[in-house]
Order: C-alpha cells, then structure tokens, then sequence
C-alpha cells in the first residue's frame, strides 16, 4: 500500500482514472441515467439553467462548480497526503468527483435538489454530463498544480462570484442549500426565473 501510495506514476494514475470513468458510466446506466439529452441532440455549452435541458449536455454553468472541484481536491489531498505522488494524489480525486457523480444521481439527492435548490424540474444528470463533470474536475485538479496559489485562489472566487452574479447560483449556495434550505436564499434564487 505504500508503494501505490508515493509511487503511483502518472501513467498508472491515467490507466486507473480511465477505469474509474468507465465504471462510473456503467454505473450511471444501470442506474436507469439517460447517455444524453432527450431532445435528440448534444450542446456543448447549455446556457439556460431554468430548463428540462441543464445537466444533459456536455457543459453548463455547474460544469465550473466541478472544476472548482479539482482545485479543492489537489489542495485537500496534497495537505492530506504531502508524501504521495501526484498519480495517488489524483486518482482519489477523480474517485471521490466519481462517487459524488453516483450519488448526486441517487433519487434522495435529485429529490433534495428539487426541493432545497433552484432546479425545480431537476431530474438528474445524463450520463455525457457526469463524465464531463469529472473530467472538469480533472482539469480543476491539473491546474491547482500547475498555476500558482494565488492565481488558483483567484480563479475559484472569480468563479463563484461570475456564476453567482450570472444565475444566482454557485456551488457554495449549492452545498449550502443542500445542507440546509434558507428560505431568503431560495427567495433570492427565485427572483432571477422572473426575470
């Protein structure tokens, strides 16, 4: 186990996240997840969040809570784990974007969505979406240990604050509604369908 630990190469990391992303689309399907959008087609960038198509195409507005993702992953695990190499580092990171993938597709966090967040008609993601979602994450997580702190650290708030102030929503208002439903942050969320 401390082998895998602190010698995990970038090449075994990559054949073990394949795997994981393989795994995590087989399992999206037996879950009964659609491959793509119903409407017959697949967007690259779905821009309207109020709609039945939001998290069934490759990329939306969330897609940039899943990068943000991988920031926090790279920090997370190098403080957790500072003698592993970048493979180990990485492939927990791509495990972890992976489960979440599963779980946030389970009927109790769709459901939770529904009644806690903006996405009223929520129906979970398609399986294009969650893949691109973790791959987001990887690109999250390649560019926490390329750029420096400072520039990471600006880009995730620059982030929070432009998706924020686009569809007032983020994905801090989205951990903190799914913890626990303000009312005033709902009401404020709400504003932005009338408008």
């Amino acid at each position: 186990m401390s082998h895998l630990f602190k010698k995990t190469s970038i090449q075994s990391a990559t054949l073990i996240t394949t795997g994981i992303f393989a795994i995590t689309g087989m399992i999206l399907f037996l879950m009964g997840r659609v491959l793509y959008c119903t409407c017959g087609y697949i967007k690259l960038w779905q821009s309207e969040t109020f709609s039945s198509e939001n998290s069934q195409h490759i990329s939306d507005f969330y897609t940039f809570s899943h990068l943000i993702h991988g920031f926090l992953f790279y920090w997370f695990f190098t403080k957790l784990f500072p003698k592993s190499s970048v493979g180990f580092r990485m492939v927990l990171s791509i495990a972890l974007e992976a489960l979440w993938e599963v779980v946030e597709n389970t009927p109790m966090i769709i459901n939770r969505y529904r009644d806690t967040t903006l996405a009223l008609d929520y129906t979970g993601d398609s399986i294009i979406n969650s893949l691109f979602d973790i791959l987001a994450c990887l690109l999250g997580f390649w560019m926490a240990r390329k750029l420096p702190v400072w520039v990471s650290i600006l880009l995730v708030v620059l982030m929070e604050l432009v998706v924020g102030y686009l569809i007032r929503d983020n994905l801090t208002l989205n951990v903190i509604m799914l913890i626990h439903s303000f009312q005033f942050i709902k009401n404020w969320q709400m504003q932005s369908v009338a408008l």
